[in-house]
């Protein structure tokens, strides 16, 4: 309620806030967040050392309770929480923090495994020696003071410091609208590069880079690729790759990772725990044991390995799920005249020196008119004592005057002396006017005003004073410098795993569940035609396995959902398992909706290559017999949610999805035995969200069941397979080609003993097929054995099927012709060697097969056009 004699001032809300907001942020800029460019120093920690410095806690002296120093720097200085002032003089103590620690804590000051320091009560601290060369000179008007948050005291806007700060120890803010992020460099570099710039003003950021070479980390660790330092230098803004310093051993029987130094700011027990889920999630597989063998003389982190484990596979796969490699992005902004800038090395340089000039500067207008007034005093002592009359007449004075003003003036009127010098005389000691004490003091003047000489010249002479500045820099190089810490690997770059991998031969197998692996090719074992096949995989209750693909380890698979979803995985992404063992769930590989399902997949080569992925198109095809053909362009590009490949409507889904060059031709094959041919130029290729055009028309009880894409007409033939075992080779050329669209003709002759068609693929005598039925047993086979024979027959049974078991899945692998074959008499299954260099070749997907000899006549031949 107002009250009487009282004004209300309507105000804007909107810009109250805005006023309001912009007042805040700039105190958090100015007085925050951000380092002064001239001593790399935020408020918080110059007034640490500053009050440190009134406490006299210096390198030389004992230690003093943190909760005194926290407590003095709070009520003189610092007007915020007791933990921010502690933190930040905790960090400033931490060797694994900053390069050059400018405190020197004793007792719990924390750890790398991020253990918190003990409370203050409980440590200790005192200044380094590195920082009383930062407050050098602060006692000579070198910098300029303001009040404190009460006006009752002074504290310094910035330090007069020696020690290139900002360059040597870096920093890291996040204000409001701005963050900086800089790098900790070597002393020693530092120091050379500074004088390298005092020689030469006109020095470029690349000739400064022969003398800093690179930033240099406390912890150590490596620098992986000299791009992003490159840009930090020139821009202020880069992205350095760190890598940990690690090195091999033979622990037992075993090899061993053992890391010696892990990159800046990475949290050790956080990373050794993130590593143990991940070996647990068998992300990293080849992990036997971890174990953290630190001490006071230094880091050791051994990463045992299994025996069968390549180490530098498993290094890479360390580098690149964990900690084992980070990146810190630089990001130079500090504060210039009050104003925050993006700084480069040559910047931060400039600024430097130039602050060290105006110390100089000021330090010796300070050291002169100290030098000026002690001369003065020392002339009046020799006017008053030169002599022995005079002094015989000044003890007089004194001894006849009343009192002390008396004197001082009776002195003042006789030797024509000042009032300093009057009250200088008063203040002799008797001991200083015996001979001796005259003779220093005559010393003493000849040797103040050389020093006045000398300190007129350097404040004249601007080559004397930058003399100075690179004498005093080679004099904290001599006491602080040292060796780099980090290395730097310049051949690195992005990290390239397929380096390492070897390019093998693997076979991946999805199973109707979801749940998939890779497994070496080499594992399989060959049979004859007609043999029982061996144990494969062993699945979930009521699970069997649906898909397998051969593919080699480097090249890409791209997954197809029913829903018309695209998925993206190297081949080497996905988890490797033996023959039999169950694999894991794709849901865990790639985010695959919970009630969707892959049903298709394309291997493809390296999605990064511009020139192949436009000549390649990707060929769909649906249950109801729709066709889409979209450019593998519109696939390259990989999200973790995958993409939309096509749109699917009501009924229907997706079957398969095929690579094409655009010479190809398209088969498609239904339930009901029929099938059709046509060219792939009768598909015209559509973007990425089109809906596709009809590629067969079929009855209605009827459906696709599979689509092939043949490249070599007079070598390929096509291979059908039906539920229960049946299956048949056919020329190519025996379906005539049509137009899209079309009812197709019949490829094989459908009755109860055959079931329903299920599988259509393209083979050649050098082909080798793998069968795998619902039951799990796995039978591989050549193609050679199986002769080609007319459309008008039923086709021999490809696989003994015991009870009700039905074929699951067929894939198309190459066999090696080296390979010798063994059967027994009763085609049980007998296992022969394989060559391990067998070659996986092309692969279409998955589907089903069987044998046994029987001609069966034609039931039909239609063909029609849309």
């Amino acid at each position: 309620m107002q009250k009487e004699g009282e004004r209300l001032i309507p105000i804007n809300i909107v810009d109250e806030m805005k006023s309001s907001y912009i007042d805040y942020s700039m105190s958090v800029i100015v007085s925050r967040a951000l380092p002064d460019v001239r001593d790399g120093l935020k408020p918080v920690h110059r007034r640490v050392l500053y009050g440190m410095y009134g406490l006299g806690v210096f390198s030389n002296r004992k230690y003093l309770k943190s909760a005194r120093i926290v407590g003095d720097v709070l009520g003189k200085y610092h007007p915020h929480g007791d933990s921010s002032v502690y933190d930040a003089m905790v960090r400033m103590a931490q060797p694994w923090s900053l390069r050059y620690p400018q405190v020197d804590g004793q007792g719990n000051f924390g750890s790398m495994d991020g253990d918190p320091p003990a409370a203050m009560r409980y440590t200790e601290a005192r200044l380094k020696k590195i920082s009383d060369d930062i407050l050098a000179d602060l006692d000579k008007e070198t910098v300029d003071f303001q009040n404190n948050f009460d006006d009752s005291l002074q504290e310094p806007t910035v330090m007069p410091t020696k020690i290139p700060n900002l360059l040597v120890n870096g920093t890291s803010g996040i204000a409001v609208g701005m963050a900086t992020n800089m790098a900790p460099h070597n002393l020693s570099e530092s120091v050379d590069a500074i004088i390298a710039y005092i020689d030469n003003k006109e020095i470029t950021i690349d000739e400064l880079m022969q003398h800093i070479v690179a930033p240099d980390f406390p912890t150590g660790g490596i620098i992986y690729g000299y791009d992003g330092v490159r840009d930090a230098f020139h821009t202020g803004r880069g992205r350095v790759v760190l890598r940990a310093k690690v090195n091999f051993e033979e622990i037992g029987n075993r090899n061993a990772i053992i890391v010696t130094e892990i990159p800046y700011q990475v949290n050790k027990a956080e990373m050794i725990a993130r590593t143990a889920e991940l070996v647990k999630d068998e992300k990293i597989p080849g992990i036997y044991e971890i174990r953290d063998e630190s001490d006071r003389n230094g880091l050791r982190v051994v990463y045992e390995l299994k025996n069968d484990a390549i180490p530098n596979v498993v290094l890479n796969l360390l580098y690149k799920y964990t900690a084992l490699q980070t990146s810190f992005s630089v990001n130079n902004i500090a504060l210039v005249h009050g104003r925050p800038e993006q700084l480069n090395l040559k910047d931060i340089i400039h600024h430097f020196v130039e602050h060290r000039h105006e110390v100089i500067v000021r330090r010796t207008q300070y050291e002169l008119k100290k030098a000026k007034e002690r001369a003065h005093i020392l002339e009046g002592f020799m006017k008053v004592i030169g002599t022995q009359d005079s002094l015989d007449k000044a003890i007089s004075i004194i001894r006849h005057s009343a009192n002390p003003q008396a004197a001082k003036e009776g002195l003042i009127q006789e030797f024509d002396l000042s009032e300093i010098q009057a009250q200088a005389i008063l203040d002799l000691r008797l001991a200083r006017l015996t001979g001796m004490e005259l003779d220093k003091i005559r010393d003493e003047y000849d040797a103040i005003m050389k020093e006045i000489q000398n300190l007129e010249d350097i404040l004249a002479n601007e080559g004397r004073r930058f003399e100075i500045i690179k004498e005093e820099l080679l004099e904290v190089k001599e006491k602080y410098g040292d060796e780099r810490r980090t290395e730097i690997d310049y051949s690195g770059g992005e990290m390239s795993i397929e380096d390492i991998i070897p390019n093998d031969a693997v076979v991946l197998t999805i199973s109707h569940a979801g749940y998939i692996k890779r497994t070496s090719l080499s594992e399989y074992k060959i049979q004859s035609r007609g043999g029982v096949g061996n144990r494969a995989a062993t699945t979930r209750d009521e699970d069997f396995l649906e898909y397998i693909v051969s593919a080699t380890n480097h090249q890409y698979m791209l997954f197809f959902t029913e829903k018309g979803r695209c998925y993206w995985l190297r081949v080497f992404e996905i988890p490797e398992g033996s023959k039999t063992a169950k694999g894991r769930a794709v849901q865990n590989l790639i985010n695959i909706e919970p009630d969707d399902k892959i049903k298709a997949y394309i291997r493809t080569n390296d999605l990064k290559d511009a020139e192949y992925i436009n000549q390649m198109s990707v060929v769909m095809i649906t249950k109801n017999g729709t066709i889409k053909k979209t450019s593998l362009e519109a696939y390259s590009r990989p999200r973790v949610n995958g993409i939309n490949a096509i749109e699917i409507r009501d009924n229907d889904q997706l079957l398969g999805a095929w690579l094409t060059n655009g010479t190809s031709q398209i088969m498609i094959a239904t339930k009901n035995g029929k099938c059709i041919r046509f060219p792939e130029e009768k598909v015209r290729e559509v973007g990425r969200g089109s809906i596709g055009v009809r590629g067969i028309t079929m009855e209605d009880n009827d459906e696709v069941i599979g689509m092939i894409v043949v490249n070599d007409v007079e070598n390929e033939t096509v291979l059908v397979v039906s539920e229960k075992g049946y299956g048949k080779r056919t020329a190519v050329e025996d379906y005539r080609i049509t137009n899209r669209g079309g009812k197709g003709v019949i490829t094989l002759n459908i009755t109860e003993k055959t079931g329903n068609l299920i599988a259509i693929q393209n083979v050649t005598d050098e082909d080798g097929l793998m069968i795998i039925n619902k039951s799990g047993v796995a039978i591989r086979m050549n193609m050679d054995e199986m002769r080609v024979m007319g459309r008008n027959t039923q086709g021999v049974r490809m696989i003994n099927l015991k009870k009700n078991d039905e074929i699951a899945a067929i894939a198309k692998v190459e066999m090696d012709k080296d390979v010798e074959e063994e059967s027994d008499e009763n085609g049980e299954g007998v296992e022969s060697t394989e060559s391990n260099d067998a070659e996986i070749n092309v692969t279409p997907q998955l589907e089903n097969n069987s044998e046994e000899d029987k001609p069966a006549e034609e039931t039909g031949d239609s063909d029609s056009e849309e």
